[in-house]
């Protein structure tokens, strides 16, 4: 059990930073940055950590929205914590990303008071582009990891759940090449790319049968001709693939391009492939989402294991969870089935005072579990057998 003089010193941190980050959180919502491009959302965290006296590292791994805090003593244990803040496109922050952000710099602040005398270190990785560009995926890859012991951050959801699935995902793009002539006057001159295009959706559709629970494959047209009398003489396609495994999604990303080499075949089109390093499935670490499910059950929030009542996505804390052992818990901001996370009612929950309240609650859970790390050997050990275990 942790000491109670630590959950009040951490809680009293939360507590005394709640206007700044408040005003963290609503300037980010109000200023959505796409991925690698989070200059404003990266600046002003690292410009608070500064005012608190803290080191920070920024352009770590290469990306220039990118960095890292460090604070306590070396020597001991090092639980990371991560911080999200990049938006999507039209729709803005409805992920919720300045509220990942907002937990984990609150949950590092308030750790910070106590990681030193605790005999240990907390790390705050500021990891830009989780939607779609994997800031995780280049960050483990640079070996920043390395060392640590345990990882953490929380998502917003419309329910508090210690441990959902993420899918692992990879994203194709199929490009299709035939031969332009006038629709009308000369149609069997033409080679249309578009049926090329199309046609992979419909044999990818009639595959589906053969699909695992979990998978899920969906795609849109990134170009659909040059104009409606022309017989489109370049088309192209990008389909996002998901699966429960890397197996199972290594067997599925074949059956896609199986479906699309076919449909080329049939119009007679060329094809070229071009895949984008997608992202490794979730391992939830339970016996720290059971620590952290009990310091969220003390501070009025007690959240269920799981719940497969609700899909899933994919995020690069994935990759986190197979380098590292991690938790993702996902915490409401709004009641449960009122809006999921990318709608535009999710958006809108991510600036709200109750979501402000949620990451205040997450950063409080997150700081008391990074302490309880650092100090309870047992747990840690546990933790770490946990995660060999499943590797």
């Amino acid at each position: 059990m942790l000491d109670e003089k630590v959950i009040r010193t951490v809680d009293a941190a939360v507590d005394a930073e709640k206007d700044a980050l408040s005003k963290l959180s609503t300037s980010i919502h109000q200023n959505p940055e796409l991925r690698f491009e989070e200059v404003k959302a990266a600046g002003w965290i690292c410009e608070l950590l500064a005012a608190r006296g803290m080191a920070v590292t920024r352009g770590v791994a290469d990306m220039p929205t990118a960095f890292m805090a460090r604070a306590g003593k070396s020597g001991g244990a090092r639980i990371g914590i991560l911080a999200e803040y990049d938006a999507l496109p039209q729709i803005g922050h409805a992920c919720g990303h300045n509220l990942i952000a907002t937990a984990g710099v609150g949950a590092f602040l308030a750790a910070s008071k106590v990681a030193e005398s605790l005999g240990g270190e907390v790390v705050l990785f500021g990891t830009p582009a989780e939607e779609g560009g994997g800031g995780k995926v280049k960050m483990i890859d640079a070996g920043l990891f390395e060392g640590i012991d345990a990882a953490m951050m929380f998502h917003p959801f419309d329910r508090d759940v210690l441990a959902h699935p993420a899918l692992a995902n990879t994203w194709v793009t199929f490009t299709f090449g035939g031969a332009a002539a006038h629709a009308a006057i000369a149609p069997q001159d033409g080679k249309s790319a578009l049926t090329g295009c199309m046609d992979t959706f419909r044999l990818i559709d009639g595959q589906r049968v053969h699909f695992l629970d979990g998978v899920r494959v969906h795609g849109f047209i990134v170009n659909g001709g040059q104009a409606v009398n022309i017989i489109a003489e370049t088309a192209a396609c990008e389909f996002s693939v998901r699966a429960r495994t890397t197996d199972e999604l290594t067997r599925v990303r074949a059956i896609v391009e199986r479906c699309a080499r076919a449909a080329a075949m049939a119009s007679d089109v060329t094809i070229s492939i071009s895949e984008r390093r997608g992202y490794k499935d979730m391992r939830n670490n339970m016996a720290l989402a059971r620590a952290f499910g009990q310091h969220m059950s003390a501070l009025g929030r007690p959240p269920r294991e799981t719940d497969g009542r609700v899909g899933a996505g994919s995020t690069d804390m994935g990759d986190v969870s197979h380098v590292v052992p991690s938790i993702h818990p996902w915490l409401a901001i709004v009641d449960e089935n009122v809006a999921l996370c990318h709608q535009h009612k999710f958006a809108d929950a991510a600036g709200s005072a109750r979501g402000i309240d949620t990451a205040l609650v997450a950063a409080k859970a997150m700081a008391r579990t990074a302490s309880e790390l650092l100090v309870n050997a047992e747990l840690l050990a546990t933790v770490k057998r946990e995660w060999q275990e499943d590797r």
